[in-house]
C-alpha cells in the first residue's frame, strides 16, 4: 500500500485510513444496496462482501462526554469505524449481520435514535446560532431541538412519500439553507446605529461596500464620522452588522422567522428548484419556538397525506399548484408571496467600488 501523503495546512485529511476495511476493499465495486429497516443500509459488493450501516441522530454541537460515549459504543458493539454525515448523524459500519441489532439496542439504550434513512424526515441541518456566531438573529440549534422533539417519529420511521430535508439558519446572509423546508430569520426593520461608536469600531468603507443594495453611505453625526442608512433602499438583510456591530439590527420584537419550501438540488428527474416563501412574520419565540414548529408540522402532514410515492415536496406542490398548497397547509396567501421581483440586476451593489 502506498505511503500516506504528508498533512497539509488546509483541506480535509486523507479519509482512506479511516474507511472500514470492507469498504476499502470494494471501493467502487458495489453491486446493489438495500434498506432492511429504517436507520440501516446494506451494501453488497460484486465480490460477495456485505456491509451494514447503522445511522443514529446526534446533536450538531457534541460535547466531549457524548463523543466519547459514541466512540465507546462503536468500539464495543461495532467494528471501530464511524462516519459523521453532513446532517450531524453518526454512522457505524459492520460486516457481520449479527452485530446490527445489538448495536441498535446499545445506541437506543444510550438515548440515541436510529433512523434518518430513505423516505424519512432527515435530521435538520443547522448553523450554531447563539453558541459562537457573531451575527445571529436567532438560535438555529435551539429551533432544531424544539422541532426534532416533535418530529422524532418521522426520523425514526420511513413513512414519508420521499426524503424530506429541513434546514434552519441564524441569519439570511451567511448560512441561509436550501431544503424542502427552510426556516430562516427575517429582520423587519433597518439597523439602529449607535453613532458614538461607529468611528472607533467600524471601517466605514468596508461597511458601505458590504451593503448589497447600496443603502449605506458615510455621514457626519454630532461632529463625528458615522454612517447613515437609506431606509427606502434597505432590505433589512443584516449584512452591515458583522463589519460594524454598532449597526444593531437584531430585535427581540421585530426579528421574525420565515418559512420557505420547495428547494431541491437537481437529480435524474429534474432541474434544481428554488424555495419560495410560504410563511413570514412568525414570532422568534425561544426557547421552544412553538409557532414555527406548528407550521412545519402542518406542512409535513399535508405533504404526507397528499403526495404520491417518491414525490419530493417541490414536485408535490408543482402538481397540485400553489393555491391549493396554501389551502392544504392552512396558511394565508398575501401579496408578499407573489414572486414577481426582478430588480437584482439593477439594484444589487455588484461592483467592488463604492458608489452612491
Amino acid at each position: 500500500m502506498a505511503e500516506m501523503r504528508e498533512p497539509i495546512e488546509s483541506g480535509c485529511p486523507d479519509p482512506w485510513q479511516y474507511i472500514h476495511p470492507v469498504m476499502r476493499k470494494n471501493f467502487g465495486q458495489w453491486k446493489y444496496h438495500d434498506h432492511p429497516r429504517p436507520g440501516v443500509l446494506l451494501h453488497v459488493a460484486y465480490s460477495g462482501d456485505k456491509i451494514w450501516t447503522v445511522k443514529a441522530g446526534t446533536q450538531r454541537i457534541l460535547d466531549v462526554f457524548t463523543l466519547r460515549k459514541l466512540c465507546d459504543i462503536g468500539d464495543e458493539f461495532a467494528e471501530g469505524h464511524v462516519h459523521f454525515t453532513l446532517r450531524s448523524n453518526i454512522e457505524y459500519m459492520v460486516s457481520d449481520e449479527t452485530k446490527v441489532q445489538p448495536l441498535i439496542d446499545a445506541l437506543e439504550g444510550a438515548g440515541f435514535i436510529v433512523g434518518g434513512t430513505q423516505n424519512s424526515v432527515a435530521m435538520i441541518s443547522h448553523t450554531q446560532g447563539w453558541l459562537h456566531c457573531d451575527i445571529p438573529g436567532t438560535d438555529a440549534s435551539g429551533v432544531v431541538k424544539s422541532m426534532m422533539d416533535e418530529l422524532i417519529d418521522e426520523f425514526r420511521n420511513a413513512n414519508m412519500p420521499n426524503r424530506v430535508h429541513i434546514t434552519t439558519s441564524c441569519c439570511q446572509i451567511n448560512c441561509g439553507g436550501q431544503g424542502d423546508i427552510a426556516i430562516n430569520i427575517q429582520h423587519t426593520k433597518p439597523p439602529k446605529i449607535n453613532h458614538d461608536l461607529v468611528a472607533n469600531v467600524c471601517e466605514r468603507p468596508s461597511v458601505v461596500a458590504r451593503c448589497p443594495v447600496a443603502a449605506i453611505r458615510p455621514a457626519m453625526v454630532n461632529g463625528k464620522p458615522s454612517l447613515e442608512v437609506d431606509e427606502r433602499k434597505c432590505i433589512c438583510c443584516g449584512a452591515c452588522f458583522p463589519p460594524c456591530p454598532p449597526m444593531q439590527i437584531n430585535d427581540a420584537e421585530h426579528s421574525k422567522l420565515a418559512i420557505w419550501v420547495g428547494g431541491n438540488h437537481s437529480n435524474a428527474r429534474g432541474k434544481p428548484t428554488f424555495q419560495k416563501l410560504v410563511a413570514a412574520g412568525i414570532p422568534n419565540n425561544p426557547p421552544r419556538w412553538p409557532e414555527a414548529t406548528a407550521i412545519v408540522k402542518r406542512i409535513l402532514k399535508a405533504y404526507k397525506e397528499g403526495a404520491r410515492d417518491w414525490e419530493r415536496v417541490n414536485e408535490w406542490i408543482e402538481r397540485i399548484g400553489w393555491p391549493r398548497f396554501f389551502e392544504e397547509v392552512e396558511l394565508p396567501f398575501t401579496k408578499y408571496h407573489i414572486d414577481t421581483w426582478r430588480g437584482a440586476r439593477a439594484s444589487f451593489n455588484s461592483s467592488t467600488y463604492i458608489r452612491f
